[in-house]
């Protein structure tokens, strides 16, 4: 239950949370590469949401919340299958083929997906609205600068061709997040916004060593052969994209304005595009900054427009936009 006697929050402690869900949630995509280089990208994610998820479980147990339901673990096994498996799994993947500011961009167009199927699947709800011309628009040109990244340079006139299998799965892999957020603002899960994540990540990691098995991953993961910069990503993607972003990140649904809060979703890409470029050598061209201004610029503008809501969205949909956690 909220406090109304609890003192608001300085504009200090919320821009130090704020900064610390752009910098590092940002930084995430290239941690999974660096993570996936000598690791199979299934069983990475899968023992990384293992890890962070028990972690996070035993804490808010510990801490007194609840024993969860059936009815609590069936909802976040499925928002854990759409945003980790399918979300953060196919991510990791991808960035085998892609590299990661690409990818971060892809996925940053998640809120694009996020209004679409809002529209589609709640059109004859009653309490729907048709969406504005601004957001119709947004979603538009969103997508014109995802075609713009990803197409053939034959069509699009620039250079830089991006792995069209790697692509696809990055666009599939925002689209399943898309689907899973808007199924988690309605899911039953329990009142601990942290100890539902945790059930999440859980399930999430189940479906992540399940893939890692289907897909043979076990006989490719050689411990003696990962390297020092594989554990560090590694690490990093546990500790601080899991545990302390997200953490940062509940914090700020509950003190600080949605429209501030939601600026991390066109900030992480530029912040992946730039350590991507200084830490890993990846190639920043006209292509990617062009495309990086459209779909960026989308998003704001869908974001920025959106009517206030009087009730905060569950704390879920940040689950981490595919490359965190």
């Amino acid at each position: 239950m909220h406090n109304s006697n609890r003192a608001p929050a300085s504009a200090v402690s919320i821009w130090a949370a704020m900064l610390s869900v752009y910098i590092i949630w940002g930084s995430t995509y290239l941690a999974i590469r660096f993570a996936i280089d000598t690791m199979p990208p299934f069983l990475m994610g899968g023992i990384r949401f293992l890890i962070a998820g028990g972690l996070m479980f035993a804490w808010r147990r510990l801490k007194g919340d609840p024993i969860p339901t059936r009815l609590h673990w069936r909802s976040a096994a499925i928002i854990g299958s759409f945003l980790l498996l399918g979300g953060n799994g196919g991510v990791a993947w991808a960035e085998q083929r892609v590299v990661s500011g690409i990818a971060a961009l892809v996925v940053g167009s998640s809120p694009l997906w996020m209004m679409l199927l809002d529209w589609l699947f709640r059109r004859g709800h009653p309490s729907r609205r048709n969406p504005r011309w601004v957001t119709v628009l947004g979603v538009l040109i969103g997508f014109a600068g995802i075609a713009l990244l990803v197409g053939p340079s034959e069509l699009t006139g620039l250079r830089g061709d991006v792995d069209s299998v790697g692509a696809l799965v990055l666009t599939l892999a925002a689209f399943l997040w898309a689907a899973g957020s808007l199924y988690s603002r309605e899911a039953h899960l329990p009142d601990s916004p942290l100890l539902g994540t945790s059930m999440e990540m859980l399930c999430g990691a189940a479906g992540l060593l399940t893939l890692g098995t289907l897909t043979g991953e076990w006989s490719r993961l050689d411990l003696a052969g990962i390297s020092t910069q594989s554990w560090l990503g590694f690490a990093y993607l546990v500790i601080f994209g899991s545990l302390i972003a997200y953490a940062a990140y509940t914090w700020l649904l509950r003190t600080a304005p949605t429209t501030l809060v939601s600026t991390y979703a066109y900030v992480n890409p530029l912040v992946a595009i730039m350590l991507g470029n200084l830490l890993a050598q990846e190639p920043i061209t006209p292509r990617i900054l062009l495309a990086a201004a459209i779909i960026l610029g989308a998003v704001a503008m869908i974001t920025l427009t959106q009517p206030v809501r009087v009730k905060e969205p569950s704390p879920v949909l940040a689950v981490d936009p595919p490359g965190k956690e």
